[in-house]
């Protein structure tokens, strides 16, 4: 690690982020939550928001995935994802639900303004709750040619966050 010039866990806690937080709503496998978590590290994205049965650390499922990205990563647990939609609309972030959907803009025609970014992604299989759709500024989706048409959640917010920090 130390020839790869890789920030500690405390180095990393305290170094600059990008105006960035992740919402997972419903979020079923701890797997996918430890893969967010080493995700977000990666791009040093502000916070995860934990919504609803969404699992928690500490538990050896996530660290198992997250490699201990949950203590460089600052999160947050919500009982609802309305609530995190709220919160995160009160600190200034334009919330973005990632979804396919009816008007959803397509993930690489995004014009990033600069602003504070709340990225909502929903359940695996249900996908983003539909008040919480409702309640987005709008939404994007990650093109795809295949016949399956989804992506894995870990994968969605790795293409996303990819997308969104390259132009940032």
């Amino acid at each position: 690690m130390e020839d790869l010039a890789r920030k500690s866990a405390d180095e990393m806690r305290g170094s600059e982020k990008r105006p960035v937080v992740v919402i997972l709503d419903d979020v079923r496998s701890m797997h996918n939550v430890g893969s967010v978590f080493r995700t977000c590290d990666a791009f040093a994205v502000e916070a995860v928001y934990l919504c609803g049965y969404t699992p928690q650390p500490p538990h050896r499922d996530i660290h198992k995935t997250a490699l201990g990205a949950t203590e460089t990563v600052r999160w947050q647990h919500f009982t609802t994802v309305m609530d995190a939609v709220k919160h995160s609309k009160e600190l200034g972030y334009k919330v973005l639900a990632v979804e396919q959907a009816h008007n959803s803009q397509s993930l690489q025609d995004m014009n990033y303004d600069g602003e504070r970014l709340a990225l909502l992604f929903g359940n695996e299989v249900a996908g983003v709750n539909e008040d919480a759709l409702k309640a987005a500024d709008g939404c994007l989706e990650i093109p795809q040619w295949g016949s399956k048409h989804s992506l894995n959640i870990s994968v969605s917010v790795g293409v996303v966050l990819w997308e969104i920090v390259r132009n940032i």
